[in-house]
């Protein structure tokens, strides 16, 4: 069914996806989308999944793997896939595929957020939201061992043969896999066929024939360039990271970088004080000096935590900061 295309297809929506590179080469302009990654992505799996679920009956991987999902009651005469699942089973199964992943992951980050808050946190112990991060947090792991479990034991049920899904949410969404029959690859491909045929009667529908024909020589053309494009992106951000420890070395021979270009401008360079003792936030003599390692730049423990927990950059550069890029200094007299 088209292995090539549905493979090169993933490639290029993976690599679409490979947002952090864009953002942090201009923070400014892209750093949205960095913020709202996962909304994005989801937004963009919500439109492939469902273009997949209304015309193969599969998602997207399932798919590319010669599957289709029924209903749990079919099993004597199969559906084609061409004639798409129930209503009640496509919008769960569409659901389950994009809604439960996204909201695992913001779970999972919001956990990681409130251990860096209990961390960090200038609550005092005592506290209400203390009491109440650290309570979630304990509780958490059970949670997390209790759903990885589920899906455990329903896979071994399947090796088994005592289970018809390999995944709870299949059953949940009321559906189960099945492999592609001959008759489904000869619908989907006379379904293809016919909507060819049946237009090209006519001068319009033979233009738009060739127009679409020459976009898709023009869009295969980018993809292409988009995937070598990107794999260089990619190259560049595995030789500037943290794994490649030779390169670090040798980095920190070089001397300091000058400061960035756009502080040469009046109104970023207004932002920093003439003292340097003095945090560029409050403005006050600095208390609890504290830097942030994406920059270096210096600012008082509490101002910098509560400006970059609200905006998640850096009030100087604007470039992605989190908290676990705060660095307290001690000076010497303490």
């Amino acid at each position: 069914m088209h292995k090539s295309k549905l493979k090169r297809a993933k490639i290029n929506y993976d690599n679409i996806m490979n947002i952090p590179v864009l953002a942090e080469s201009n923070p400014g302009r892209y750093g949205f989308l960095w913020r709202w990654f996962d909304e994005i992505y989801v937004f963009l799996d919500l439109l492939l999944q469902q273009h997949y679920l209304a015309r193969f009956s599969a998602s997207f991987s399932e798919n590319f793997y010669s599957l289709k999902r029924i209903p749990i009651g079919d099993c004597k005469q199969q559906p084609l896939a061409t004639a798409g699942l129930p209503k009640r089973q496509h919008w769960k199964s569409l659901l389950l595929l994009v809604l439960v992943p996204y909201l695992k992951g913001k779970l999972e980050k919001m956990v990681s957020s409130l251990r860096e808050e209990d961390e960090y946190s200038i609550h005092p112990p005592s506290s209400s939201w203390k009491r109440f991060y650290r309570a979630f947090l304990a509780a958490y792991p059970f949670v997390n061992m209790t759903w990885e479990g589920w899906f455990l034991i329903q896979q071994l049920c399947y090796i088994l043969g005592k289970a018809q899904h390999h995944s709870p949410m299949l059953r949940l969404a009321g559906v189960r896999l099945v492999r592609l029959t001959a008759e489904d690859i000869q619908a989907l491909e006379e379904k293809v066929a016919g909507a060819t045929s049946s237009r090209a009667h006519s001068i319009k529908t033979q233009v738009r024939l060739a127009v679409k024909k020459a976009l898709g020589g023009i869009a295969f053309s980018l993809s292409t360039g988009l995937s070598v494009s990107v794999f260089f992106l990619q190259f560049l951000d595995w030789w500037y990271s943290s794994e490649n420890q030779e390169t670090i070395k040798s980095l920190t021979a070089l001397p300091t970088p000058p400061p960035p270009v756009h502080l040469d401008d009046g109104a970023s360079s207004a932002l920093l004080p003439k003292l340097k003792t003095v945090c560029p936030l409050c403005r006050k003599v600095r208390v609890n000096a504290t830097a942030l390692s994406t920059s270096g730049f210096v600012f008082c423990y509490r101002c910098v935590y509560n400006y970059v927990k609200a905006h998640q950059r850096c009030p100087i550069t604007g470039y992605a900061t989190e908290l676990q890029h705060l660095v307290k200094l001690y000076s010497p007299e303490s």
